[in-house]
């Protein structure tokens, strides 16, 4: 019955907001076509490379590791040191974003993990990511990056322990109610090993980074450097690294497909990679079928795609509808207003930081050129620090989804964790460093 009254309350909801939406403001109709470009870059670009394989990976957690092996390393009576530690390395080599990580901390929370590790996990797969903090350094500044890359290190472990703290009533009751799993193991660990590395591998690969930076030659031959911020179908957003045609270095631009001649990206070592990325990644995949063709049975199979489905049905729709949102909210908040609101090191400062950092959604490492846009508009280094903490680790979708699997008090207190923590660590670099 609560179910049927939720679908309800939400079938109102959207009556009530298409029935009163002003579409003859101009603003409103520009907002509309602002979160369904975003939504587009969405499904283009960070879908299918990445949401998509991380659901199978959820699947597979629940389909194919023990509860017994879970309870063990990460639940909520297990090592703290093993088990806090696993869970905050994660991020070092999962570059994804906070939606994408979240099927997969949906699939240790259901089979078992404690409160403390899976939130530690939630919060380090985003934010501890190897390229992200160098990308960090080389372009904001080294004590920057320094400063993002103790202080996600440091985050995610403190995250974890109060989430455990503010809960543990429950998770002593979840930790008397684990019945050790009797069943013995259907493989070897070397073969559940080669599985799971090659799908982590092939999620890796076919969602690696483009950092963007390129030379823009325009169909009027006029050129400029910039980083792309979002590719749509037939238009392209840039952000510029110089100033060009009346626009300065760090505002953004958008052209159609039509007006652009050529775009030339940089040569390094990690666009190579991205180049050939589809390549690595089909070799991930070949040695994912292969295993499925010589160690898993019919139904072990049959019961991974059920699962795999299960959490897409609970996820990808909330993800969607989070992700519109977000870009509907953009064209009302415009970077000069938010870099007005940022330009100090006072606590308000630090806190509108962290809070919109938690609130939008940037995919990964796209956090990097809009922070750098805010700097050259004015933006303190505090909320800088305070927005690089909280911004990859939460987003409004991610927000969505996590009410749905853990319940809104665990939501609440988790992303409350998250800003207060960013806000405190910003006031604190801008002050003494």
């Amino acid at each position: 019955m609560k179910r049927e009254l939720k679908i309800l309350s939400g079938i109102i909801v959207i009556f009530i907001l298409i029935f009163i939406i002003p579409l003859s403001n101009t603003k409103v109709t520009d907002a509309i076509l602002e979160g369904l470009r975003l939504l587009q870059w969405y499904a283009r670009n960070h879908t299918l490379a990445c949401v998509v394989p991380a659901m199978f990976i959820a699947g597979a957690i629940i389909t194919f590791l023990s509860k017994d092996a879970v309870m063990r390393y990460l639940g909520p009576n297990s090592n703290r040191i093993v088990a806090y530690g696993l869970a905050s390395v994660s991020g070092t080599i999962l570059a994804v974003c906070s939606c994408s990580v979240l099927p997969m901390f949906a699939g240790i929370w259901k089979l078992g993990a404690g409160l403390g590790p899976a939130s530690t996990f939630l919060y380090s797969g985003p934010a501890i990511n190897i390229l992200a903090i160098f990308l960090t350094a080389r372009v904001l500044g080294f004590k920057i990056g320094l400063a993002r890359a103790i202080g996600a290190v440091v985050f995610s472990i403190l995250v974890g322990l109060l989430m455990a703290l503010v809960f543990r009533k429950e998770e002593r009751a979840r930790a008397n109610a684990w019945i050790a799993d009797a069943a013995p193991a259907k493989h070897p660990w070397w073969q559940k090993g080669i599985f799971f590395v090659c799908l982590v591998m092939f999620l890796i690969f076919s969602d690696w980074f483009n950092p963007g930076n390129v030379v823009v030659t325009t169909t009027d031959s006029a050129s400029f450097k910039a980083t792309i911020l979002q590719e749509m179908a037939d238009s392209t957003m840039f952000q510029l690294d110089q100033d060009w045609n009346n626009h300065k270095t760090g505002d953004q631009v958008t052209l159609t497909k039509t007006g652009i001649a050529n775009i030339r990206e940089a040569d390094t070592w990690v666009i190579r990679i991205h180049h050939a990325r589809w390549y690595l990644a089909g070799l991930m995949l070949l040695g994912v079928l292969f295993a499925c063709w010589r160690w898993l049975e019919r139904e072990e199979l049959r019961g991974w795609m059920v699962n795999t489905w299960e959490f897409s049905k609970i996820i990808v729709p909330l993800l969607f509808g989070g992700v519109f949102v977000v870009g509907f909210v953009a064209p009302f908040l415009p970077q000069q207003y938010v870099a007005g609101l940022v330009g100090d090191n006072s606590w308000s400062a630090n806190l509108v930081a962290s809070v919109i950092g938690a609130f939008w959604y940037f995919a990964t490492l796209t956090e990097i050129p809009i922070t750098q846009a805010l700097m050259k508009l004015g933006m303190n280094d505090g909320p800088v620090v305070a927005l690089l903490l909280a911004g990859p680790a939460l987003s409004l979708p991610s927000m969505i989804v996590l009410n749905r699997l853990m319940g809104w008090k665990k939501t609440v207190v988790f992303c409350l964790l998250v800003v207060i923590m960013a806000t405190v660590t910003g006031k604190f670099f801008g002050t003494f460093w």
